[in-house]
């Protein structure tokens, strides 16, 4: 019988550059949906990932507490505009679902353009841009549009008309589960409660997706679990539902904003040196790559749940340009040009990196201690530097002997080292192999 395929050995067949095609292609098929928090434009979101991997899908009834929050009410929309008295749309729904205050509760009105104008939001210092902006939980409406539409519209009576609906529904979110060898988890977050938003949303969504799909096809460690869930309120109503499993949680990763040109950036967990943390440091440090790590604060995506204090999950934040410092973010201008397949395809392999990392961390005893041991007559004495990681390094072999007491992971031998996690690994492989380290279980 054939051995399964391992991680390490997925990302040396698979061809990253065919999955970002892949994943920009899922972007495109999902961009033109209107998702809220709640509402058939999630569901229907759901289901083209569900084109790609199995999901369960949960609903959690309006009105069901949810820690200190309460699932809202459900909210769908048909179609809004503002017509002029020529009847003419000079603000459509359907040329770009940003144009409505997300949530907007129905209108059905005429009004002056002094009355109109307090329900209306631009961006003066991006003219050209539709802004996204949202009313979740204050039941008001609003339309948004470009500030050069908005000057441009004359003195006039204008028709409102929101044909949307408020009401009891349900709250749906997903997951999709992937069985390790344990039962400890590693936990990969989502939102998908944006409308047509493509780095903010979608790339998160799309990377989760084939994620999961190339996890699905290898033999883990750890059991993988990735949530597709409404931002904040989604996060707080699993919490609520499974606060008596989240021990088995042990690294955690929040996705977003990874499509985009910028730079990799990594925020830590609230813990600021879980393992999960040092991992995601040591692929950056070593990818080559020009890279940001900032440190845990309480705002941002939900990492900002997951770490809040009563559960303090290790759960970091993946993404590229950090929410809120890129020009186009929450806009119309986060769209399928800003986002591309190249960065895309960087973006997975470094997060198929972290998980590697994550994989193949261990803790070894040196049974062998006293000097160094005779390499040669084991068939372990390698180049004497700058092999690559499926080369024996004789520094990586003589690193690892030295600082496995017991106490340093092999984590914590890269970084003392300075030598890439691979050539670690390998390393430690070969001596567990010819005898000389034990593996610490960790307790």
């Amino acid at each position: 019988m054939a051995a399964a395929l391992r991680l390490s050995d997925l990302r040396e067949q698979i061809d990253i550059h065919a999955i970002a095609d892949s994943m920009y292609g899922l972007i495109g098929e999902l961009y033109p949906i209107c998702r809220s928090i709640t509402g058939d434009g999630f569901r229907t979101t759901l289901k083209g990932i569900q084109a790609h991997i199995p999901l369960t899908i949960h609903e959690v009834p309006s009105g069901t507490p949810a820690l200190d929050w309460t699932v809202p009410k459900e909210w769908n929309i048909r179609d809004a505009y503002v017509k002029n008295s020529k009847g003419e749309r000079v603000i459509d729904f359907r040329q770009s679902n940003l144009h409505v205050l997300n949530y907007s509760v129905p209108v059905q009105q005429t009004m002056t353009l002094a009355e109109l104008k307090p329900h209306l939001f631009s961006l003066p210092e991006y003219p050209d841009w539709i802004p996204y902006r949202t009313s979740y939980y204050k039941e008001t409406w609003g339309f948004c549009l470009s500030h050069n539409q908005l000057m441009a519209l004359p003195e006039d009576d204008y028709q409102v008309c929101i044909d949307s609906s408020l009401e009891a529904g349900s709250l749906t979110y997903a997951e999709c589960f992937i069985q390790g060898q344990s039962d400890d988890e590693i936990l990969i977050s989502c939102h998908a409660c944006h409308p047509s938003l493509c780095n903010d949303n979608l790339s998160g969504l799309a990377l989760a997706t084939f994620m999961a799909k190339a996890l699905a096809t290898v033999s883990t460690r750890y059991s993988y679990r990735f949530l597709f869930i409404p931002g904040t309120i989604g996060s707080i109503t699993w919490l609520a539902r499974n606060e008596g499993s989240l021990g088995r949680i042990k690294h955690g990763l929040v996705i977003t904003c990874v499509g985009d040109p910028g730079n990799t950036t990594y925020k830590r967990s609230r813990r600021g040196e879980a393992e999960i943390d040092r991992a995601a440091e040591n692929v950056l440090k070593n990818s080559g790559t020009e890279y940001e790590i900032v440190d845990f604060s309480p705002y941002g995506y939900d990492e900002r749940q997951y770490c809040s204090p009563g559960f303090n999950l290790p759960v970091g934040g993946f993404m590229r340009s950090q929410y809120g410092r890129f020009p186009q973010y929450h806009t119309s201008a986060d769209n399928l040009e800003l986002v591309q397949p190249r960065y895309l395809a960087d973006s997975f392999a470094k997060f198929l990196a972290i998980f590697d990392v994550l994989e193949n961390n261990r803790t070894y005893l040196n049974l062998n201690p006293k000097g160094e041991p005779q390499l040669g007559r084991r068939g372990l004495y390698g180049s004497s530097g700058g092999a690559s990681h499926r080369e024996l390094n004789q520094m990586a072999i003589l690193w690892v002997l030295n600082l496995s007491d017991g106490d340093h992971d092999l984590l914590a031998i890269s970084e003392r080292s300075g030598m890439p996690f691979e050539a670690i690994q390998y390393a430690a492989e070969r001596l567990a192999d010819g005898g000389l380290l034990k593996e610490v279980i960790s307790r």
